[in-house]
């Protein structure tokens, strides 16, 4: 069901980005290049990029193959079963199951069979596009096999549920390790396998836009390429037509068309527990359902719990809530274990990858992580929304956010202004209707705790400085105060308060807060006239009393706040007026890279002087701060975020230069963020960066590769080809890094967190090569910053790299990048 979700999701994004531009266009817009310039940048890096995408895709086709074959070994030995007088499946149930699988194998053995050789005897004239073109000529089957899909996982799933013998060998196909692989064999289930070429197709798509983007286009195989995308594209295109069938109209009982006007998850309490509901909000009904648990294949279901017409809603005045249950809140610290022990299954799963542990195993973890990710998705929110039906029951919902609260009670008192009438469904309109959520609703996604990585979120990192200045509009006097919150990768969160100005209609705050952005796109602002009347506060149900005057919200547009100077903003609420300022800081501003004139000390010396001199693999600097930093700072809350006393800094680095034999006492001494900043700015003042000028181009462009495989194979060359003190020394700081993002729950540093920080610190080009390659516009700068993180967190995500491993380990061929 996920998955079919997700195949559904991920052709919508292949379509969408082929709509947006054509592939391989020599220039995009807004690029400092011109058309030939680019070209003759491009062309020879765009070969050796092809390279690796082509090693990349080969590495995956061969897992396909292998997955293929073993969805195979079972058929001949069931077919041969079907005949006797004693038959596993009938030939029918066979041929259904198994339909379309041996000729897609042939298809790509072949495929696989002449692409081969050819990138393993790389040569720079080579021409493959014609085995693609054909590969995409055949796409006709894979047609075949979708419009079978569905029957062939329920023909599996009754076969299963009937024959003991045939659930056995469903439950644990065999299959075989990729060559270089230290794993013979892996054990996966056959509905896993039977979805494995619906996911195929999405995987060669990408990758045809990965190599027309690193084809020139006087190269031959360029046309043949765009050939075969433009097949695969309307393929793509033709199964999304199947699978996302027009929508049905619904009509309210007065005749008009009923419209879909807000739905999302929220967390209901019933019967005393909590409960994960999708709540639908119509134009003259309020329906709250539960997603039914399905079948594999088949769409997603939702149950009716309750509906009440907007006519008979009401929300019940504070006196009445007084008598409604109590809100049980779970205490902070009970969430913050559960966040740890999410964050320590987390890594018992990686460790499990790491060494090559059995699949089962994960699978036991992830189930383990996944239910304690809904026990904290349920359990978090505290904030009561009430709803009454006049003619009897009530509903209360918590939610996480005060904003949401009001957006919500706000939708519905909006619908109520207008002309409606009490109606009731019967089983069979209710059924038309709980049936239309599915294609109706506009949130598709259970919101998960831990945060989704988003490689394509274009929201800002760093801090976000704002005054909160005054207000202005009040018709009377009040006691007035301003909340700020944040959205952090799509759940927003309260961050800042102001202190509140009190029976006045102008209220002067001229309040600063920095706050913290972690891919954050908008900030809201709410206004509050508090509550002193102590008859009325009823704190123990966690329920907000105070009024909300105003609140409103703004994109954080990162040209208009990526500014070394104050944005002076005005936000309008119901009337008021809020004036605010805003400053942006990426924790890159300060990256100049300036080689030391004196070459005895260690600041601004290349890192493989330094290392032949100390006769070490990682320079002691680096060593001894890491050390402390573990020893007494690793559950600091904002360690590496959070910046020392300069002349602290400022102090060790010139200890360090001197070589001093004090320095031991003195960092045992220091403040442990200045110690912190101290290894922060050894980085930043490398006089080249720990990943190297030459190889920036490339870590960009490997960064950006959509194909998974490509992406690996590029990343772990990458790495290959840094010298050895900086390899040494970056998977020394990646550890502890990770090390560091372990005590997230109680140190509030996540890898997002840490890699916002130090990758634009190991990454960004020294002067001269950052004016070569870039012509500092803004929104290329922060594109280019953007992809810094994305290169590190890439790193900080991946199971552990081992340097022996690394140098051992080549896929296919070697190269100089």
């Amino acid at each position: 069901m996920e998955e079919e979700e997700e195949a559904i999701g991920y052709l919508d994004k292949v379509l969408e980005d082929e709509d947006d531009s054509e592939p391989g266009t020599p220039t995009s817009p807004g690029s400092p290049f011109s058309a030939s310039e680019k070209g003759e940048r491009d062309a020879g890096k765009g070969l050796e990029m092809r390279k690796l995408v082509l090693s990349g895709f080969l590495a995956s086709e061969e897992i396909y193959i292998n997955q293929l074959e073993a969805l195979l070994l079972p058929m001949k030995p069931l077919k041969a079963t079907a005949t006797t007088s004693q038959p596993v499946l009938t030939l029918q149930q066979i041929e259904t199951i198994f339909y379309k699988i041996q000729d897609i194998y042939e298809i790509h053995k072949e495929f696989y069979d002449n692409l081969c050789p050819k990138v393993q005897q790389w040569d720079s004239n080579i021409t493959m596009g014609h085995l693609f073109q054909k590969l995409a000529s055949q796409l006709g089957v894979y047609k075949a096999f979708v419009d079978n899909y569905k029957i062939a996982l329920e023909t599996a799933e009754k076969c299963s549920h009937s024959n003991n013998q045939f659930q056995k060998i469903s439950e644990e196909l065999k299959v075989k390790g990729p060559k270089d692989s230290k794993e013979s064999h892996t054990s996966v289930t056959m509905e896993a396998l039977l979805y494995k070429p619906i996911d195929r197709v999405t995987r060669s798509t990408l990758v045809l836009h990965d190599l027309l983007k690193h084809t020139p286009s006087d190269h031959p195989d360029y046309p043949l390429l765009q050939d075969a995308l433009r097949i695969s594209q309307n393929f793509l295109s033709s199964i999304n037509e199947d699978i996302d069938p027009r929508r049905t109209a619904v009509t309210t009982p007065k005749g008009e068309t009923r419209q879909l006007i807000k739905d999302g998850f929220l967390v209901e309490l019933s019967e005393g527990s909590r409960k994960l509901r999708h709540v639908f909000l119509f134009t003259d009904v309020l329906l709250c359902a539960k997603l039914k648990k399905t079948a594999v294949g088949k769409h997603q279901q939702y149950d009716c719990k309750w509906y009440v017409p907007l006519a008979d809603l009401v929300f019940p005045s504070l006196e009445e809530s007084e008598h409604c249950p109590q809100v049980h809140v779970i205490p902070d610290h009970e969430l913050e274990d559960m966040k740890m022990k999410i964050s320590a299954i987390k890594s018992e799963v990686q460790k499990e990858k790491a060494n090559k542990g059995q699949s089962r195993a994960i699978e036991r973890l992830k189930k383990k992580m996944f239910e304690n990710e809904f026990w904290l998705l349920l359990n978090s929110p505290a904030i009561p929304f009430r709803i009454h039906n006049r003619n009897g029951k009530s509903y209360l919902f918590l939610l996480s956010s005060d904003y949401e609260r009001s957006e919500w009670r706000e939708a519905i008192q909006k619908l109520q202004k207008k002309d409606l009438q009490a109606f009731v469904l019967s089983s069979v309109e209710l059924q038309v209707l709980t049936g239309s959520c599915f294609k109706l609703r506009t949130v598709h996604n259970i919101p998960v705790t831990s945060n989704k990585d988003d490689d394509e979120s274009p929201g800002l990192y760093g801090f976000l400085h704002v005054i909160v200045h005054s207000a202005k509009g009040f018709k009377q006097s009040a006691n007035l105060y301003c909340t700020l919150e944040v959205d952090s990768f799509g759940y927003f969160v309260s961050k800042a308060k102001t202190r509140v100005f009190r029976d006045t209609t102008e209220p002067q705050w001229n309040e600063e807060f920095e706050i913290e952005l972690e891919g954050s796109q908008s900030l809201r602002i709410l206004c509050y006239e508090k509550c002193y009347d102590k008859t009325k506060l009823n704190k123990d149900n966690n329920e907000i009393v105070d009024k909300i005057m105003g609140k409103g919200q703004i994109q954080l547009d990162p040209q208009a706040v990526q500014t070394k100077n104050w944005h002076m903003d005005v936000i309008e609420m119901n009337g008021i007026k809020v004036e605010f300022s805003m400053k942006f800081t990426s924790r890159d501003m300060s990256l100049k890279r300036t080689p030391s004139k004196k070459q005895t000390g260690v600041f601004g010396v290349k890192i493989s002087v330094v290392t032949k001199r100390e006769r070490s693999k990682v320079p002691y600097i680096v060593r001894q701060c890491i050390e402390e930093v573990e020893k007494r700072g690793i559950e600091e809350v904002g360690i590496y975020r959070i910046s020392g006393v300069a002349t602290d800094i400022q102090a060790l680095k010139a200890v360090f230069d001197a070589n001093n034999k004090d320095i031991l006492v003195m960092l045992s001494d220091m403040d442990i963020n200045a110690i912190a900043g101290t290894l922060k700015l050894y980085f930043r003042e490398l006089p080249e960066p720990l990943l190297t000028d030459r190889l920036y181009p490339a870590f960009m462009e490997g960064i950006a590769l959509s194909d998974p495989a490509a992406k690996e194979n590029c990343m772990m060359h990458l790495l290959r080809s840094l010298p050895d003190p900086n390899l040494i020394t970056f998977l020394f700081l990646l550890e502890h890094l990770k090390r560091v993002a372990e005590k997230e729950p109680i140190n509030k540093m996540s890898l997002h967190n840490l890699a916002t920080v130090f990758g634009p610190t190991l990454l960004r080009p020294s002067e001269g090569e950052s004016k070569g390659h870039l012509t500092l516009a803004s929104d290329i700068w922060s594109h280019d910053v953007m992809a810094q993180v994305q290169v590190l967190l890439y790193y900080l995500q991946h199971p552990p790299i081992s340097f022996t491993e690394l140098k051992r380990n080549t896929l296919y061929f070697s190269t100089d990048v």
